[in-house]
Order: C-alpha cells, then sequence, then structure tokens
C-alpha cells in the first residue's frame, strides 16, 4: 500500500466502518462449540469487526506513522459517539408498528453498562495498542532489526490490546452489569468468557499478520524518527 492521502483515508474508513458495526451486531454471541471449564466459549459476533479496527491502526502507524494511527483511534471515538446518538434517536422515534419497535429495542437497543465497558475497553486498548507498537518498533529498528521483523511489533501490540480490551469489556459489562463479580457461582463463568474470548481473538490476530504483511509491503524504507534513536 503506497503512502498517500486515498490510501489512508480508506485505512480511516475501513477502521470507521468495522468499529461502528462492531457495536451494532455486538448484541449477538455466538456459539464455538469450544469446551473450556466444563461450558463452551462464546463470543460476540463483533470479533471479526473488531480484530479489523486493530490492524488498520497498526497498518497506519506502520506507513504514516503514530501521530496519523492516534488520530484514527479519536476519530474512531467520535464516530461511536454520534453513532449511539443515531440510534437512540432511532429508538425515541414513534414507530409504525409495535412489533418494528420490540425488534429495534431488542437488537439495537443501548445498555449503559454496555455503552461504558464498550468505550473504556475501547479507548485502553486502541491508546495502548498504538503506545506499544511504536515503542516496540522504534526499539528493534533502533537496535539494528530489520522492518521484515514486523510480525513482532504487529503481534505484541494486537494481542496485548486485546487481552487488555477483553478483561476491561467483560469485567465492567457482566462482571459489574450482571454481578458475576460478586457472585460466587458466576466467577468460573466470568473467567470462561475471558479466556475463551480472548484465545479466539489471539487466533484471529495471528491469522491477519499476512494481511499486514501484504498491505506494509512497501513501507521497509520509512525511516525512523531521530528522536527515536536518541
Amino acid at each position: 500500500m503506497k503512502k498517500t492521502n486515498s490510501n489512508l483515508m480508506i485505512c480511516a474508513m475501513a477502521f470507521a466502518v468495522a468499529l461502528v458495526i462492531a457495536n451494532v451486531v455486538t448484541a449477538k454471541t455466538v456459539q464455538t462449540g469450544i469446551p473450556l471449564f466444563g461450558s463452551t466459549i462464546l463470543v460476540p459476533s463483533a470479533v471479526i469487526c473488531y480484530c479489523v479496527t486493530f490492524l488498520m491502526t497498526d497498518v497506519v502507524g506502520e506507513i504514516w506513522g503514530r501521530e496519523e494511527a492516534r488520530t484514527i483511534v479519536l476519530g474512531g471515538f467520535i464516530c461511536q459517539l454520534l453513532a449511539l446518538v443515531f440510534i437512540l434517536v432511532a429508538q425515541a422515534l414513534p414507530a409504525a408498528d409495535a412489533g418494528m419497535q420490540a425488534s429495534f429495542d431488542m437488537l439495537l437497543g443501548q445498555n449503559g453498562v454496555f455503552v461504558i465497558a464498550s468505550m473504556t475497553g475501547y479507548l485502553l486498548a486502541q491508546s495502548w495498542d498504538v503506545f506499544i507498537f511504536h515503542k516496540i518498533r522504534n526499539k528493534v529498528l533502533a537496535d539494528g532489526g530489520s522492518a521484515r521483523s514486523r510480525w513482532i511489533w504487529n503481534n505484541a501490540s494486537t494481542m496485548t490490546s486485546q487481552l487488555i480490551d477483553t478483561v476491561v469489556f467483560i469485567g465492567i459489562a457482566f462482571g459489574i452489569g450482571f454481578g458475576w463479580l460478586f457472585d460466587a457461582a458466576m466467577i468460573g463463568q466470568l473467567a470462561a468468557m475471558m479466556v475463551g474470548q480472548y484465545c479466539c481473538k489471539f487466533v484471529l490476530a495471528l491469522l491477519d499478520t499476512p494481511v499486514f504483511y501484504f498491505l506494509t509491503r512497501n513501507a521497509g524504507s520509512r525511516e525512523l524518527p531521530k528522536a527515536a534513536l536518541a
């Protein structure tokens, strides 16, 4: 991918679309059938969309730099807020059919705790992703490493940030929101949900590595900032 304004805009749009859609479809829980701790792993259907957001920030960070990646993260947060406002407005408008309103509320109705959990997890995880991506990248390149090793900072940043997002979102939404954190009988289920979802995200992070390499195949010549060499 060439370092052009149009390509940067495409990455930003892909990031925003994936982020907004992730929050729209997250209500659907997918049964993986994979056993863990006496139950099977459940993941939100948004897991694939959300992984795309981390891929996009890594691609932007590798080609355009840290500041552009941070700008996209901030822009994504604003997009989330706008989407939330639009959904709430649509929900408040009088429906022509009561059944339609009930279906809309069930699919797109915003649970306050889930919104807080999603926003908090997003800001912490994405901010960490951008920070640690460039921290590791600059360290490796400053020590004489090659850009061919970019799988290191790509996977390290995505896998650790996905861990943060998983623990924060599930901890707030289910641990606090549903009270599982204060119910001894549900602690195991809470832990299983965190471990199971993170394992799925871990695998997806590995699978997107070839895509990251393909999209950044022309980024190897980008120089390391002088500040990173100091």
